[in-house]
């Protein structure tokens, strides 16, 4: 059994074979699946696969590169929607730079993710964080806002080991997906083998980043035993012990998951 722990099954390029595709998704042993939010439209089409599909669950948030979605009437949308038994994360929030060099679209960015950081603790739901190009400013506002007191994962976790070290020792797991296949994708692959095995988690992030030997194509979950066979490889065990313990961490930090 696979938990995947990051998918974005609402996107339009899953429009013409969706029921297909996860159908048999579920037929090949993946038996959870959290769909993730990351502007106002997909949290709403999340809000509507989570009723459809028993075994896919949701998380609600706006990713930063999205925070113009945002106002006071969004947040409270999101708050009502995280009630549902189903949602089981606020999520993807975060910092991304890489888009948004602006000053004043950066402090935006910074603002939304402490106010959604904030909902999280005040619902008492984990957290799914996006960070790119904003390693420094990620963990300084994490500390400044003692995020340690908020179970999450840092998702697609591109920095380095000694980075991923500081986020475990804030109770955080890392989210590894098909990067960690590629043969440049150096920091990850020493991230992969070096952190605790009950700190990550398996994702997709799909329909994006496929990994080795599909890289370039629409990824789906599917793909997800490469993910876990070169987690395996890097650490000296085997395939079994991989997704048997991102299923448990998975069950451990997305409580409500049934």
């Amino acid at each position: 059994m696979i938990f995947e722990s990051h998918a974005h099954y609402d996107d339009k390029r899953f429009d013409a074979d969706r029921e297909e595709l996860l159908s048999c998704v579920k037929a090949n042993g993946i038996e959870r699946i959290v769909n993730v939010g990351s502007d106002f439209a997909s949290c709403k089409r999340t809000m509507k696969l989570i009723e459809e599909y028993e075994f896919i669950y949701g998380a609600v948030g706006i990713h930063p590169s999205d925070i113009e979605d945002l106002n006071e009437e969004v947040y409270e949308w999101l708050r009502d929607a995280a009630s549902n038994p189903k949602v089981v994360a606020i999520g993807e929030i975060g910092l991304d730079y890489y888009w948004k060099k602006d000053p004043h679209v950066q402090s935006s960015q910074r603002y939304w993710f402490c106010r959604q950081m904030e909902l999280a603790r005040e619902l008492s739901l984990p957290v799914i964080i996006h960070s790119r190009d904003a390693a420094e400013d990620t963990i300084t506002l994490m500390q400044g806002i003692h995020a340690e007191q908020i179970p999450g994962v840092l998702h697609c976790f591109s920095y380095s080991p000694e980075l991923a070290e500081q986020y475990v020792k804030m109770g955080y797991y890392i989210g590894i997906g098909g990067v960690v296949t590629f043969k440049n994708a150096k920091k990850l692959k020493e991230t992969a083998a070096k952190i605790p095995l009950d700190r990550i988690l398996l994702e997709t992030d799909c329909p994006y980043l496929a990994p080795e030997p599909n890289r370039g194509k629409r990824n789906s979950s599917l793909n997800l035993p490469y993910v876990a066979r070169e987690i395996a490889v890097l650490r000296g065990i085997s395939e079994e012990e991989v997704t048997k313990a991102s299923w448990e961490n998975a069950y451990r930090l997305f409580s409500k998951v049934k």
